[in-house]
């Protein structure tokens, strides 16, 4: 009972019994540690050695002190191999840690390992993992979203009682949507980038997946904050604190009608729309708003990351770290290390963003999707004028099964319609479940997303907002929770 009881809790409610004198902190590490260790959902790359995750339940780090976490690897982390899921880090230990894994350390939340993931977060299935994929603890036969696919299931399985993952696109948002848990992209600058393996550098963001967004709040709290190590972070004036809202009176919730409708499944819209009656229920107004440059997104998004991405990875060389497959000379040892590491999605990037920026391409593709991209943030704040939060489904589908879509990238890229737009905007999004829908074609009731945004350094509002809504719908359905395996 006691481990049901621990399986079942959110991580606000371990500490909560921790502190409580319910449970010793070893206890729980070492529930979570053995869950972890019997993953059958290949989520994880890594799993902690058990006498070295217990240093970390020794710190007195607070109110979450010994509430376990898992880690997305893309998270440099020092003495821990780190891959980013990809050949060319195979055997990469970093000589450091990264800000947001410190900060969590820091508050004594002991790493129970490093979570599956697509290649350098490239992709919105974990089908581009060079590991293999990692599946969805609702239906075996399906993905379980991307990048962050990992950090999902293994929070949606019951592997891990709360994870980090990175959103670049939508890589929290859309595998939390397809696992029927809570995944939050702050503000960008909310949290210090130091430490975590570029793919674009202007796009990426750390952020929680957790099972309520009360955890999610909680873990914001931690990670955000300004660090010398990363220009860009800001932080969140005022910081963050745990929702408590129970209505939505006064708040005003945009619907971008415009982007919503063509392409979606029909029990995802099913729910959006009952959602949408939830959040009149409880008071809030919706209204139709424009969004009219958001349907360029996906379009400016394909060259801007890519373009950042081939910068980024021009380092994996076979020169300084990890993978070297060829000792001939060094052109050879470029071009090897490079085919033979890479795998084919990033490889189709990098060719995509090199092509962006090269001379008599640059204006025609990056410059003008950087003249995009400004339109979208214009969009955002006249639409952040007229109402409090903008709304959509997380993504189209529900979970899509293993191999349906890696023959088609533009049917993959697709996935992320909902979420691209708000990540060129740069504001914070969070996704929570709206429920459940069968599938177009039949199947099995999978876990829809529901997607909300505010505006820049807003995540307080939303937090509240997230959590009036969250206990309304009643969303009670983790796969991984009924105890056994997932």
């Amino acid at each position: 009972m006691a481990d049901l009881q621990l399986l079942a809790a959110s991580g606000s409610e371990t500490a909560a019994r921790i502190a409580s004198g319910n449970v010793s902190a070893g206890e729980v590490l070492d529930f979570w540690l053995e869950r972890a260790a019997g993953d059958p959902l290949n989520g994880y790359l890594w799993h902690a050695d058990a006498e070295a995750a217990r240093t970390g339940v020794s710190a007195d780090g607070g109110a979450l002190s010994g509430v376990p976490l898992a880690i997305k690897d893309i998270f440099c982390t020092e003495g821990v191999p780190t891959t980013a899921a990809s050949k060319i880090l195979g055997g990469y230990v970093p000589p450091y840690t990264a800000t947001s894994v410190a900060r969590t350390a820091a508050a004594g939340l002991p790493m129970l390992g490093k979570t599956n993931m697509d290649e350098f977060a490239m992709g919105s299935s974990n089908e581009n993992s060079a590991y293999g994929p990692c599946l969805n603890p609702w239906d075996a036969e399906r993905v379980p979203g991307g990048s962050s696919g990992g950090s999902a299931a293994v929070v949606a399985g019951g592997l891990a009682p709360w994870a980090l993952g990175t959103d670049t696109g939508g890589s929290i948002r859309q595998p939390a949507g397809f696992c029927g848990i809570v995944g939050l992209k702050p503000t960008y600058g909310a949290i210090s980038r130091f430490g975590m393996i570029a793919f674009a550098s202007s796009l990426d963001q750390c952020g929680p997946l957790t099972r309520d967004v009360t955890d999610a709040a909680l873990l914001l709290g931690i990670l955000q904050g300004r660090d010398e190590m990363d220009s860009t972070s800001v932080g969140i004036e005022g910081g963050v604190s745990a929702p408590s809202a129970e209505r939505l009176d006064g708040m005003t919730f945009g619907v971008p009608r415009g982007l919503i409708g063509e392409g979606m499944e029909a029990g995802v819209l099913a729910r959006f729309e009952e959602t949408l009656i939830r959040i009149c229920e409880l008071g809030g107004e919706i209204v139709d708003i424009e969004l009219p440059h958001a349907g360029h997104a996906i379009s400016a998004y394909y060259v801007l990351a890519p373009a950042e991405a081939s910068t980024n990875l021009s380092r994996y060389d076979g020169v300084r770290y990890g993978l070297r497959a060829s000792d001939e000379d060094l052109l050879s040892m470029y071009e090897v290390t490079r085919e033979e590491g890479f795998g084919p999605e990033v490889k189709r990037r990098i060719m995509l963003g090199t092509y962006a920026l090269s001379s008599g391409y640059y204006d025609a593709y990056y410059g003008r999707a950087q003249r995009v991209r400004t339109r979208i943030v214009e969009d955002f704040d006249k639409a952040f004028g007229l109402v409090d939060f903008v709304v959509t489904p997380t993504s189209p589908t529900v979970a899509f099964k293993l191999g349906e879509k890696t023959t088609d990238p533009w049917s993959m890229y697709l996935s992320d319609i909902f979420t691209v737009p708000i990540s060129l905007a740069g504001v914070p999004a969070i996704s929570i479940p709206a429920g459940l829908a069968e599938p177009d074609g039949g199947g099995p009731e999978l876990p829809v997303g529901f997607q909300i945004a505010a505006p820049a350094f807003g995540e307080q509002k939303l937090l509240e907002a997230s959590y009036a809504l969250e206990q309304a719908i009643g969303f009670d359905g983790s796969p991984g929770l009924e105890g056994g395996s997932p």
